[in-house]
């Protein structure tokens, strides 16, 4: 799936999309987005750390590790800078997500657990299918992590993504730095980890994937939702059209095929606005449609986030 972007949301509020994920998902720095951290923070009682002993290491580890901060804030205006040039939005977000998406809730030991640790880098990684065109991302990073080394990977990924959402017109994500960086190709996840685009059942499809990260159905929805954000192109993932009236003038590289009309902007209704004539020019995946949703949407324009999760998953 090409220009996957994981990190926004147009089925719900993009940043309640945000939270839960960056809360779940982010590997060794799990302590800060802890759900203990989250309830702090409203004004409730924390509840006692439920990481196991082994977490709880890495937990320090990453503290200690932490990326420091004036070349994180200097690294931002960076990757606004190239964001204004180039364009690269939805790839820096695919990006993040893409590192941060073999999170496995249910395996204690990190590396093997995935998640947001830099493994993206390595080639063996970059050459899963589903990462395919990510190599372009990695170029665009890789010389603002040359000018600022004591940024990790896991977490200049992550900037990128929460900055590049930011730009697009999405929240501004409240993030937390310190994550640590695998070593070596070794330590990379095993393919498979990542939503398929064209699944033979893609509710269930979808829900093994999501669940696995400690994720619920309304989050799936939202995650989404991202793909307002970029076009998919059939040389990367094999779906979509190579061009439409939309994309063949750019902004940025031409070509690919959108979800949206404004593909490069996040829309911050809580509403997905579909109009039915736009669809032989606007891509939608076995994922995010089914007949019922399908004859849904000739009968309304509009959806909440509800009903849009009534039809995507059932």
């Amino acid at each position: 799936m090409a220009e996957r972007l994981a990190a926004s949301a147009a089925t719900l509020r993009a940043s309640a999309a945000a939270t839960p994920f960056a809360r779940r998902a982010a590997p060794a720095n799990r302590a800060f987005f802890s759900p203990s951290l989250a309830r702090a923070r409203v004004g409730l009682r924390a509840a006692p750390s439920s990481l196991p002993q082994k977490a709880r290491a890495v937990r320090c580890a990453a503290v200690a590790m932490a990326s420091d901060a004036a070349q994180v804030k200097a690294a931002r205006e960076d990757i606004r800078e190239l964001l204004r040039t180039t364009h690269s939005h939805p790839i820096l977000v695919r990006l993040g997500w893409h590192d941060a998406g073999t999170y496995d809730k249910n395996i204690e030991e990190w590396p093997q657990r995935g998640g947001a640790n830099g493994s993206l880098r390595f080639d063996v990684e970059l050459k899963h299918g589903a990462n395919a065109g990510l190599i372009n991302a990695l170029k665009l990073i890789q010389p603002i992590k040359d000018k600022y080394p004591s940024i990790t990977y896991a977490d200049l990924f992550q900037l990128a993504s929460a900055t590049a959402i930011e730009e697009a017109g999405g929240p501004k994500i409240p993030m937390k730095y310190g994550r640590v960086d695998v070593t070596g190709p070794e330590q990379c996840p095993p393919e498979g980890k990542l939503p398929d685009a064209g699944p033979s059942s893609p509710a269930d499809h979808l829900r093994e994937v999501f669940y696995r990260m400690g994720l619920n159905d309304k989050e799936i929805v939202a995650l989404s939702g991202a793909h307002t954000l970029g076009r998919s192109r059939p040389e990367r993932s094999g779906w979509g059209k190579p061009e439409t009236k939309y994309t063949k003038n750019g902004p940025g590289a031409p070509g690919g095929q959108s979800w949206t009309v404004e593909w490069l902007r996040i829309s911050k209704r809580n509403e997905i606005r579909i109009f039915w004539s736009y669809l032989q020019m606007l891509l939608y995946l076995r994922t995010q449609s089914s007949r019922s949703m399908r004859r849904n949407m000739q009968r309304t324009k509009t959806h909440s986030s509800e009903t849009t999760l009534r039809l995507m998953l059932n």
